[in-house]
């Protein structure tokens, strides 16, 4: 019977043990207790059992290769271990040792079972342990992430053996995956074996070609650790497709350090040393490989493009843009009239087309090389724009249409609020974007150039009712009288003395029509002028000189980027001179730079991987975006209103003007339009010029009492001015882009904090109208509201 309970416990089932013994035979030649003790041989019989069969089954057919190691770890470490305690009460009953073997050779069944006492917690636990792995949740197989979570949790049970049990499995678990990992980030593979159960998905429909499956994640991995990884296998990826990069003895020299690197990591591993382990081996990969592949000149190239053409840097290109659209515009209702007279249907072709938008910026390229002039140098930033940028038709209703990807690079766009400021330009969704040419994708995305798209629909619309505003003080006959009186010798005659009469009267009228209208433009001019300072000065040209000198390392003396702005339009010298630098100085550290320039204090040159720029730049757009009041739908909609308005009001103003013409041609040439009516339609004109210098005045006051709530909104200014350096899990995505850039971005001492710029209150003492809106409204007797 003895032979046949170690036989048993070995892993052969035994019907000795199956029999439960509770017939009258069994009861008298078998005791209670000692069938309390076949029951217990007979359960660790069965676990063994149970776990030799199920281990072999994972370790041949589990989709997961972590389960399998486990699985295979579990039958040569434990189940053999068991086998070999097997053996060794075997062997001691056999020598009668005296532990076992009591006087006349008796064997006591009770130290027999007592020898595997402390086996029985152990063997259940693993039991338990081979059910989770085989067990399905939702029609999926346990996967490798809920294998090491649940075995780092098992560490904590407060049992000494299962802890020790749990940390060499962890171990065998931890091992395994990260030669998975390895294989991503040191060559940029995904593994063969297992590439299902890795975190990393090929993903077509994501821009890099690669995502993060989040569930497939061990808990130990922070999500910015994970997004590092991500960009190192992503990095090696598009390095491979370059053939610019030679190899080179350097890299295996860098492979061997990284492999030390992960070789060095101990189990179970540690949130902050594997999130440094991976840190180190992609600043090593950016020195080494991505320096040659994106140098600092080439990100200072494009981060200008931007800042001078998506940001309003130029000026001059705004205003180009703006005049273009409205000639085409203008053009297209010539030609619309004119098919209206010729054809019923004529009218239906003033939808504007994706030709004609592109059309209008190919004009404004024509339009600002034309202001170079002759002998000036060449402007580079222009002909890189020309190349990469696009005048586009919006297909979507959306104002910053991003992908199906919920990250924090999409919520970026997502956060900026749908104020559909793009229709303004051309009166149909139109959105200037940009491409992304490799290898600048490595720290660009999609939805930064939507960002961008979005502020400089904001930015522009500002720009453009502003222009329109001051150009009606470019219409000299609504100014002054016009025509003149007659001259001296014409002017003393009774014929010259009515005419003179009947043109005073006639300005006097007209005169008396436009006050109000010319108090409501200056109004509006003057709103808009201290707005846009406010946000292009205080706001935009701060953050790029902080933003800049960050990525330079150099602190500029103020007023130095202030002066730039004085600069020829056409002069791209200046500009491209940070460029300059930046390409020079892996051949000359800062030697002729310092010459140069003699206003910049030279701080030492950061080194900055793309990572870490691409992290910078989303929190520099973030802060801008939030900056500017752009994803406060409270302010963007009432000033769209406003400049919607304010773009009416100018329509008319103009249209009003050609009336006016029309009936001086009528009166004083005889000229007579059959098809017009124009007295009945200046009235009318009149009257709806009332309504709109009552709705832009109302839409100013509208805008600034939204400022002034928003200034004594102490939620909405903690997060203006300190929101930008800490930021929440929920709004970076779960990918902790905020100001750590992880954890191991802040101990490099790398991490960019937005400086703080602006203040509503600064923009609220500029806009003091005085009592402007406590005047009334305008009678209808004439009294106009001049106050202003």
């Amino acid at each position: 019977m003895l032979h046949e309970i170690l036989l048993s416990l070995s892993g052969h089932p035994s019907p000795l043990l199956r029999n439960d013994y509770t017939d009258s035979g069994a009861r008298l030649v078998i005791s209670p207790p000692e069938r309390e003790l076949l029951k217990t041989a007979r359960h660790l019989s069965d676990l063994h059992c149970k776990l030799i069969s199920y281990t072999a089954h994972i370790s041949a057919s589990h989709p997961s290769v972590i389960c399998r190691a486990v699985s295979t770890a579990i039958n040569s470490i434990y189940l053999a271990a068991f086998q070999r305690k097997v053996l060794e009460v075997e062997e001691s009953v056999l020598r009668k040792d005296a532990s076992l073997v009591g006087a006349y050779n008796i064997v006591p069944l009770t130290a027999v079972i007592g020898e595997f006492t402390c086996w029985t917690r152990r063997m259940e636990w693993l039991w338990d342990l081979v059910q989770f792995i085989l067990k399905e949740k939702v029609g999926s197989p346990c996967r490798a992430a809920q294998l090491i979570n649940k075995l780092r949790d098992e560490l904590q049970t407060g049992y000494a053996d299962i802890g020790e049990t749990a940390l060499s499995l962890a171990k065998v678990a931890e091992t395994a995956w990260l030669k998975q990992v390895s294989a991503w980030i040191l060559y940029g593979r995904i593994p063969m074996l297992g590439d299902k159960d890795f975190f990393i998905l090929k993903n077509e429909e994501d821009e890099q070609g690669f995502s993060i499956d989040q569930g497939l994640l061990p808990a130990f991995v922070t999500p910015s650790t994970a997004t590092s990884m991500l960009f190192i296998g992503t990095s090696l990826n598009r390095v491979k497709t370059r053939s610019s990069i030679e190899p080179s003895n350097n890299g295996l020299d860098h492979l061997s350090s990284q492999l030390q690197t992960l070789a060095g990591l101990a189990s179970p591993l540690n949130s902050a040393a594997f999130a440094r382990a991976i840190s180190s081996i992609r600043l090593t990969l950016s020195r080494t490989t991505l320096q040659k592949l994106l140098p600092l000149s080439k990100v200072l190239e494009m981060l200008n493009l931007y800042r001078g053409f998506f940001l309003l840097g130029r000026g001059e290109f705004a205003m180009a843009l703006t005049q273009q659209a409205d000639e085409a515009i203008r053009s297209r209702w010539r030609r619309a009239d004119n098919l209206a007279y010729q054809k019923q249907y004529g009218l239906g072709n003033v939808m504007v087309k994706e030709g004609e938008v592109a059309a209008v910026l190919t004009k404004t390229w024509a339009t600002l090389g034309s202001l170079q002039g002759q002998h000036a140098d060449e402007d580079e930033e222009l002909e890189i724009a020309r190349d990469m940028l696009r005048l586009n038709l919006s297909k979507t209703k959306a104002s910053t249409p991003v992908k199906g990807k919920v990250d924090a690079e999409s919520q970026l766009a997502s956060n900026i609020a749908t104020t559909p400021f793009r229709n303004l330009l051309f009166s149909v969704p139109v959105i200037l974007t940009s491409q992304i040419p490799p290898p600048l994708d490595l720290f660009l995305a999609t939805s930064d150039v939507q960002a961008y798209t979005a502020i400089n629909s904001y930015l522009l619309s500002i720009r453009r009712s502003h222009l329109h505003l001051t150009d009606l003080w470019k219409i000299t006959s609504l100014r002054r009288h016009h025509p003149s009186p007659p001259r001296p010798r014409y002017s003393t005659t009774k014929g010259g003395i009515a005419r003179t009469r009947t043109l005073r009267e006639r300005w006097s009228d007209r005169s008396s029509t436009m006050r109000s209208a010319w108090s409501t433009s200056s109004a509006a001019i003057f709103f808009l002028a201290e707005t846009e300072a406010y946000l292009q000065v205080d706001i935009v040209e701060g953050l790029w000189d902080d933003f800049h000198g960050w990525l330079t390392g150099r602190t500029e003396r103020k007023g130095e980027r202030k002066g730039q702005r004085n600069r020829p339009p056409s002069s791209n010298k200046n500009r491209s001179s940070d460029i300059t630098e930046a390409s020079g100085e892996d051949d000359d550290r800062f030697g002729n730079n310092e010459l140069a320039h003699p206003s910049a204090q030279i701080s030492g040159t950061p080194h900055h991987d793309p990572q870490t720029l691409a992290i910078a730049h989303r929190l520099y757009l973030r802060t801008l975006s939030r900056r500017l009041l752009l994803t406060q739908f409270s302010f963007t909609e009432p000033l769209y209103d406003l400049l919607v308005h304010i773009d009416h009001l100018v329509a008319l103003i103009h249209r009003l003007h050609g009336i006016w013409t029309s009936i001086d041609l009528e009166a004083d040439e005889g000229v007579v339009d059959a098809f017009s009516d124009l007295a009945t339609e200046e009235k009318g004109v009149r009257a709806n010029i009332r309504d709109l210098e009552t709705k832009v005045k109302k839409g100013v006051e509208s805008v600034i009492n939204v400022l002034r709530i928003l200034s004594m909104d102490s939620a909405f200014m903690a997060e203006v001015e300190d929101g930008d350096t800490v930021e929440d899990n929920d709004e970076d995505g779960g990918l902790g882009l905020g100001l750590g850039f992880g954890d191991e971005a802040n101990s490099e001492g790398t991490g960019y904090t937005p400086r703080r710029t602006g203040g509503i209150d600064r923009l609220l003492m500029k806009l003091d109208f005085g009592g402007w809106f406590d005047t009334d409204k305008a009678h209808e007797d004439g009294e106009d509201d001049d106050e202003f």
